[in-house]
């Protein structure tokens, strides 16, 4: 993640700062246009927000108005330096997608499939497909950042709900591991994470092992037995565990302390 100053210049820019990329591209110092061309993303802050970054604040890939880039990235020449900034936006959005949720790998490895056809030739062919798959995929990551709201959950929440649910369930059952999800994230926030440095001793990791397991075994609190069979509730708790583990080394959670802002 980088931080940027406000800049006042026109998304018309962009062409101009891709063009400066492409000629001043031997010179040893490009640094003042690489933050040209930064600046020129800074005004591309869509419009639903109506501001731009504050200078003291890191850079939010979800606030650019990718259509404009699309548009502008038309009109450019210098195409393969726009890759490679809208790369590194991809990557800050994919780190923050998968330092929540584990079992968005399916994002790691779509990019990495087009991080690779890209590098087997740079053709212009290529860069543009190139550009258009990456604005594709910051559009299914736009989707997974509001998955959680439209499931009426919060995105701690919704992790755990990720590793609990299975295929086939019925609308009742969603709506029964969803409950569990919430309530076993309380109980865990509640105490046994509270621990201090919970992670460097057994007794609290057990602790917090147990919980989990307890939890998910209960029969007011824990997974429908009738969905669930004994092997699963206790892969589940295993799965829980090592999430919990990794993302919470404090509370709250240093992952989703935005969220809770």
């Amino acid at each position: 993640t980088f931080v940027m100053p406000v800049a006042n210049l026109s998304p018309n820019r962009l062409f101009c700062v891709y063009r400066s990329l492409q000629q001043d591209r031997q010179r040893a110092d490009v640094g003042g246009i690489l933050r040209g061309l930064r600046a020129v993303v800074d005004d591309a802050i869509e419009a639903r927000s109506g501001k731009i970054a504050e200078s003291s604040e890191p850079y939010d890939v979800s606030r650019i108005d990718f259509d404009l880039l699309r548009r502008e990235f038309r009109r450019g020449l210098g195409k393969r330096t726009a890759v490679q900034e809208l790369k590194h936006l991809v990557e800050t959005r994919l780190r923050r997608l998968l330092e929540r949720n584990p079992l968005r790998t399916d994002f790691q490895h779509h990019y990495e499939g087009i991080v690779t056809a890209y590098n087997r030739e740079k053709d212009r062919v290529t860069i543009e497909r190139t550009f258009d798959a990456l604005l594709k995929l910051v559009g299914e990551m736009d989707e997974e950042e509001t998955r959680a709201a439209r499931e009426g959950l919060d995105e701690e929440s919704l992790a755990v709900f990720d590793l609990l649910t299975k295929p086939d369930l019925n609308a009742s059952d969603i709506k029964r591991i969803k409950a569990v999800a919430v309530g076993l994230l309380r109980r865990l926030k509640a105490e046994p994470l509270r621990a201090d440095r919970w992670q460097e001793k057994q007794a609290t990791r057990d602790a917090v092992r147990a919980a989990i397991s307890n939890f998910l075994w209960s029969d007011c609190t824990g997974l429908p037995v009738e969905r669930y069979t004994d092997t699963e509730v206790d892969s589940r708790s295993d799965e829980v565990f090592r999430h919990v583990f990794r993302a919470y080394p404090t509370v709250p959670s240093p992952y989703y302390q935005t969220d809770a802002a």
